[in-house]
């Protein structure tokens, strides 16, 4: 028995394999709330599958202290908002926005089961620490894509506002942030991108780490929708920058790369969303980004303010833009 005797049933039926060669623990999920596991098969056209299983533990601990009912409350629905993307949201999206297809869900009390696709197995078994232009211009294109496709989409059963870090579910954080002025402005920096007119669905979490790259970098596809949800595309354009390029290379790059991404958003646009006003879109856009990057910065100065990503040039942008919005 690989999990559970109804589950593991689905799994051959889904798959139409006959059994099952082996296993292996891809990770365990953040704070023990489940492990990611491949199941290689026998006697099928599929050579392995995907499990994730989450099982939220009877009592939590967090890396960083952050163990609340509110911490557990938050992981708990994160999950259930992946299991609905799955259900009900992801096949919507295409090869330019690049996804694993969900096999089955299985949902026993507390337990969830996603069955998906191997990514590594269908060509993109990459992953990066390191990138170059290349690698930065295909990930940017699939955030353009996705955002695309989603412009004007009410994300019924999914987060109202996606994204791990803000600031309704964040309240412990802000309260610990000595940063007088960040701390003030944060309401309505928050206010400001979520009352933009363009809203679309985020990705929530599109950190490198969650990017899957085929041998020769030239496809991607992206995994984790726990935060997936409303908003403006800027909050995964700032939080993927900053996740793969240093300081010197988010401020030296920065217009390039927001260049190279609109160009991209409005390719997709006008195949997606022919009937909307681009450059309106674009412009509100652009003007919101500093106020994404100043959201997250936000978020992780009150919850880790030894973080590697509190750099000289977040600093800089989050407080040019404090004191915009607090004139």
């Amino acid at each position: 028995m690989l999990f559970g005797g109804e589950f593991d049933a689905e799994l051959l039926q889904c798959t139409g394999a006959s059994g099952v060669a082996g296993t292996e623990v891809i990770q365990e999920l953040w704070s023990g709330y489940g492990k990611i596991v491949r199941v290689h098969l026998q006697g099928c056209s599929r050579s392995s599958v995907i499990v994730k299983h989450i099982q939220p533990p009877a009592g939590s601990s967090h890396p960083r202290g952050w163990n609340t009912d509110r911490s557990h409350n938050r992981k708990v629905r994160s999950y259930q908002v992946e299991t609905h993307w799955y259900q009900n949201w992801s096949r919507k999206c295409n090869d330019l926005c690049r996804i694993p297809d969900c096999l089955t869900v299985l949902q026993n009390g507390t337990e969830n089961y996603l069955l998906l696709e191997d990514l590594d197995a269908s060509g993109f078994p990459v992953r990066l620490g390191h990138v170059d232009w290349s690698h930065v211009e295909i990930c940017l294109r699939w955030l353009a894509n996705f955002h695309a496709v989603f412009v004007g989409e009410n994300p019924g059963g999914l987060w109202k506002t996606g994204t791990y870090w803000h600031l309704e579910t964040r309240p412990d954080e802000l309260e610990a942030l000595d940063d007088l002025a960040l701390k003030r402005a944060a309401p309505a920096i928050d206010s400001r991108l979520n009352s933009a007119k363009y809203q679309t669905i985020v990705h929530g979490d599109a950190k490198l780490a969650n990017f899957c790259f085929s041998e020769d970098g030239g496809n991607v596809a992206a995994v984790d929708f726990q935060y997936t949800g409303g908003g403006c595309g800027m909050k995964d354009v700032a939080y993927f920058i900053g996740s793969c390029l240093n300081e010197t290379e988010c401020e030296k790059q920065e217009q390039k790369l927001l260049e190279f991404y609109f160009g991209e958003l409005d390719e997709s646009l006008q195949i997606n969303q022919p009937e909307l006003n681009r450059e309106k879109l674009i412009a509100e856009w652009n003007l919101l980004y500093p106020l994404a990057w100043t959201d997250f910065h936000r978020f992780l100065k009150g919850w880790c303010p030894g973080h590697w990503k509190l750099n000289s040039y977040s600093e800089r942008i989050s407080k040019q833009v404090a004191l915009s919005v607090g004139k």
